[in-house]
Order: C-alpha cells, then structure tokens, then sequence
C-alpha cells in the first residue's frame, strides 16, 4: 500500500490558495492537483505490507503525543527536482517551528513499524501540480513568489492510504486512516 502521513491545512487555507491559483489554470501544461486533496507530507512510503499498518499508526499515536506546531503559512513556491527541470510545481510552508522535528519523528515511526519512508530530505510543501514532462518552471515560481496565505495552526496530524488509479488520466484516491491530534 502506499501511504503517507501528512498535516491537511484547513478550508479558509485550501480556499485561499484556490482562489489565487484560478485565473492560472487557463493556461495549458500543469495537471493541476485537486485542492481537497492538498496536505503537507511528512512522511510518504511507496510499499507498505498490510500488516505494518496497526503498528504503524500506534507508532505514529506515539511519535505525534504531545507534538505541537507553530502556526503555518502557504507562501511563495518551488518545483522538483529543480526550476530547470520541473516536474511538480508546489506552495512553500512558512513558519512551523518544531515542523521538521515531527517530520523526524514520523518518518522513525515508518521506518520502526517496517514502513520504509522515502528518503528525501524534508522540505515542506503543498503539491499544486504536476508536468507530463520536465519543463522550464521559472514563470510559475515568478508567480508563485507573490503569494502569501493565511496563516495556520495545524490540530492533527492524518494518516492516508493512497490509492492509484486503474487507469490513466485519473488521480488518486486519498483514504484518511487514522488522525493524530497535535496540541
């Protein structure tokens, strides 16, 4: 299975980022990602055994306990694997002390409970879209670079199955498992 661990921002955040990204959907190239489906990952593994799942989410319960996360902020941009070459256009997170300190300690409840997390060096965001091909980037970072968004508090902290779709030009379907409240 392939599942991942992920701070959801709220809809006044979703609706926000929304509204700026609309008038640039108009223009041909990015596969835009669906905004009820926007999060912050902390963790992502791409094979996880059915029978890790129980013990990861009790090792995630311990590893969220007691986390807090300072207010978040979606502002200004970025592209994997690079401006030159991207392939995924996302949102920056701003703020969020602490943030990749629980991003740690998520990523060591995957890899404790036998759920192998990428790893990628933590850099948080929020996927607003996807290239067929590697394109040059620079005039969506440009525009990306002028937003700033209302600022957040995340409350807890999901865990999802990401189930791929059967046939091509579908997205993916997210299943919430488990939440994880954070104080």
């Amino acid at each position: 299975m392939r599942m991942f661990a992920a701070l959801v921002p709220p809809d006044d955040v979703v609706e926000d980022l929304d509204a700026f990204l609309e008038p640039r959907r108009e223009v041909a190239g990015p596969r835009w990602s669906p905004p009820p489906q926007w999060h912050v990952t902390l963790a992502f593994a791409a094979a996880v055994p059915s029978r890790v799942v129980e013990p990861l989410a009790e090792a995630l319960g311990r590893a969220v306990a007691g986390s807090s996360v300072a207010p978040l902020r979606l502002a200004g941009g970025g592209c994997f694997p690079d401006p030159t070459r991207a392939r995924v256009l996302w949102a920056g997170v701003d703020g969020g002390d602490g943030l990749a300190a629980l991003a740690g300690r998520v990523r060591s409840a995957f890899a404790t409970a036998g759920a192998a997390p990428d790893g990628g060096a933590f850099v948080p965001h929020v996927t607003v879209a996807r290239f067929g091909r590697p394109v040059e980037g620079t005039r969506w970072l440009r525009v990306l670079d002028t937003y700033v968004g209302p600022s957040w508090t995340p409350s807890e902290v999901v865990l999802v199955e990401s189930h791929l779709p059967s046939e091509r030009g579908h997205r993916p379907r997210h299943e919430v498992l488990e939440r994880f409240a954070v104080l």
